[in-house]
């Protein structure tokens, strides 16, 4: 795509491919006209909320490595990964052997395999709290079953949460990630259910005392251990430390929200790159090979409320738990192919070390080029903070943890947007953050050509900003 757009940038802003739009949709008639046909099927046209883009997202024919190539044929250095799924990159091979191999002799069996007993054991081997495990089939369902097991375990039903920390879209999380900050219940939410979450400030340790000795009622802390959205918000490590210590001293549930983190920022997770193990985690994406799946971990006393034997001997109801496809064979051996080589390898310090000199490369030209613009993140993620109050800050010294979740995550559409679609004209897929995970097979290419991207995208924003009146 970059030698494709080379010569479409050079008429761009002096003939009838002015604006960025426009340039957009020259170079995607094939998204377009899908785009078009999508809507007629799906409400605006979308499967997932993340990818509601202006004029259209684009359509992918299929992805290699760190990258992918829609259906016009345009390439894309990938930054979105499976929405954090692909750790190793597109298509690897030991992965796909995996499934090729399992896919033929069934996928469903209606009973339980070796294959299960292998990705459990594992992940077990992996994860520091997981004492216990219970497969499921995505992240919102992981989330949605640690819930129910930290009240039945503690007979307890109230859960707190942070603002805008993201724990899938089942009604017991959906307050306060991204509307509803008072503790309202949204649209298509009963208010009871609502009032059953606690939001607080994240990284507001005296918030979180404060309830806990003054109310008896809490069943679990929720949380991503490395901020929300994998850092989008930060919070320090010393607020979960101060966590894992509050948690235990009034015999609450502390739950980490690895979905996304999980296998990613090292092996064992945040909970063994911080040291600090919850008592449950949740995990989805990368713990199938980047095929459905997902899993809750956890002290085996928690997880015995799932125990047909254990809860008949102590003559308690046991909590319920199905899924059609729980623990399925194609997902549980892409799974393992895939976890055997984040444990094996030093796959996770590679993504992380790569996305450290992105981030580092991006500010230093926000900072030639004078914007007031910062990336910032840690480990393996990234995130571009366009400033849209024009604060006074230096891309080479920003510091995301001063600044809250309001200036941080709140506000991202318009102008961002923009840098989005910007991108996408010279061969780069962010995520709509802005921003991105890396993998670990991002190159050398990949860097530099994610820098000359950059280097074009920033005159062709500069040129609609001011049609726009928009301000950097």
């Amino acid at each position: 795509m970059l030698d494709k757009v080379e010569h479409s940038i050079e008429n761009a802003l002096d003939s009838s491919l002015e604006k960025i739009e426009e340039l957009y949709r020259h170079l995607t008639p094939g998204s377009a006209a899908l785009s078009e046909n999508a809507k007629e099927v799906f409400p605006s046209g979308i499967t997932h909320d993340s990818r509601h883009q202006k004029p259209y997202g684009p359509y992918i024919a299929r992805a290699e490595g760190s990258r992918k190539w829609d259906v016009d044929n345009n390439e894309y250095i990938d930054y979105v990964g499976g929405h954090g799924s692909h750790l190793l990159g597109h298509g690897n091979k030991a992965v796909i052997e995996a499934v090729q191999k399992t896919i033929t002799s069934g996928t469903q069996v209606g009973g339980s395999t070796d294959l299960e007993v292998e990705h459990g054991q594992i992940v077990k081997e992996m994860v520091p709290c997981a004492e216990r495990i219970r497969f499921t089939m995505s992240g919102t369902e992981a989330t949605h079953l640690a819930l129910r097991l930290a009240r039945a375990y503690t007979g307890k039903s109230t859960i707190i949460r942070f603002t805008t920390h993201y724990h899938g879209w089942h009604d017991s999380v959906v307050v306060g990630y991204s509307s509803h900050f008072d503790g309202s219940a949204p649209r298509g939410i009963s208010s009871q259910t609502a009032a059953e979450t606690l939001l607080l400030p994240p990284g507001d340790i005296e918030a979180v005392t404060d309830v806990l000795t003054r109310r008896d009622d809490i069943a679990a802390i929720l949380l991503e251990p490395t901020g929300s959205h994998f850092g989008l918000v930060p919070i320090q490590p010393e607020f979960v430390k101060q966590l894992r210590e509050l948690t235990e001293k009034y015999g609450v549930v502390l739950i980490f929200d690895e979905v996304i983190c999980g296998f990613r920022v090292a092996p064992g997770g945040a909970q063994q790159a911080l040291g600090i193990t919850p008592d449950m985690s949740t995990h989805a994406k990368i713990i199938s090979g980047g095929l459905p799946g997902g899993a809750v971990c956890g002290k085996k006393a928690i997880l015995d409320v799932l125990d047909f034997d254990v809860m008949a001997e102590r003559e308690e109801e046991k909590v319920a738990h199905n899924g059609t496809f729980n623990a399925n064979r194609v997902s549980a051996a892409a799974g393992i192919a895939m976890l055997q080589q984040i444990r094996d390898t030093d796959a996770c310090e590679r993504a992380n070390q790569f996305a450290a000199r992105l981030r580092n490369g991006m500010n230093q030209m926000f900072s030639d080029q004078g914007l007031g613009w910062a990336a910032y993140g840690t480990y393996s993620g990234f995130f571009i903070f366009t400033n849209p109050e024009n604060l006074d800050i230096d891309p080479l010294n920003f510091d995301p943890c001063h600044y809250d979740a309001a200036t941080l995550k709140l506000g991202r559409s318009g102008f961002p947007q923009k840098l989005v679609l910007a991108l996408l004209t010279q061969g780069v897929h962010l995520a709509g953050f802005p921003g991105g995970w890396v993998s670990a097979v991002h190159s050398e290419r990949d860097f530099e050509d994610t820098m000359t991207a950059f280097g074009n995208t920033v005159p062709l924003l500069k040129a609609e900003s001011e049609r726009a009146s928009l301000t950097t």
